[in-house]
């Protein structure tokens, strides 16, 4: 490993944002594209790539990376897609073993879980700053791409991604906490 390298990686661990930022621009495509190798899914793919980012950055302090960088990065591209494909592929299979008894429970609930999550849904997307809102619509809302984007905002594609990334990290945060109340709710009324 080079030792500009390894200035990047310890300032990515002591939480550098432009650092992150940086690391962001530089990796994300490549990325993508390896995740969309494994999953044939564009928007998969990139679900996949942010999600790894963000736990990158909640991690940062915790890497370890005896590797080069993009060794690193496409390496748990490659594992978190794989991994994204078995649970797939585990919920697949536990629909299918369960599906009857799940449509069964679920019916009665659904509408109300349904609508208070994307209330929840609602009110974190409100939350963001008018322009990370705006950013993060046109591209989960429009399925704008981040080019389409900064074209149409006037602005650098390098600001739309780190918008979305702190927009995707507030929201995984926000949601956190009534995800999970609604997860446990729906685990009960199917064991029932």
């Amino acid at each position: 490993m080079e030792e500009s390298e390894k200035i990047l990686i310890d300032k990515l661990k002591q939480g550098d944002r432009p650092t992150f930022e940086h690391i962001f621009r530089t990796y994300y495509v490549p990325m993508c594209s390896y995740a969309n190798r494994y999953l044939s899914d564009k928007s998969a793919s990139e679900e996949v790539v942010q999600d790894l980012f963000c736990k990158i950055w909640f991690r940062r302090s915790e890497l370890v990376i005896n590797t080069s960088l993009k060794n690193y990065l496409l390496r748990a591209t490659i594992n978190h897609a794989l991994n994204t494909v078995k649970r797939k592929e585990v919920d697949r299979k536990y629909v299918d073993y369960i599906g009857f008894k799940v449509e069964e429970a679920y019916s009665d609930t659904d509408d109300l879980v349904q609508q208070e999550l994307q209330r929840r849904i609602s009110l974190g997307i409100s939350s963001l700053p008018e322009r990370r809102r705006e950013i993060f619509e046109m591209s989960r809302f429009e399925g704008l791409r981040y080019e389409e984007i900064a074209d149409r905002m006037k602005i650098k594609v390098k600001t739309v991604e780190s918008q979305m990334v702190k927009a995707l990290e507030f929201l995984r945060k926000y949601l956190h906490e009534y995800v999970t109340p609604i997860v446990l709710i729906i685990s009960m009324i199917i064991k029932n």
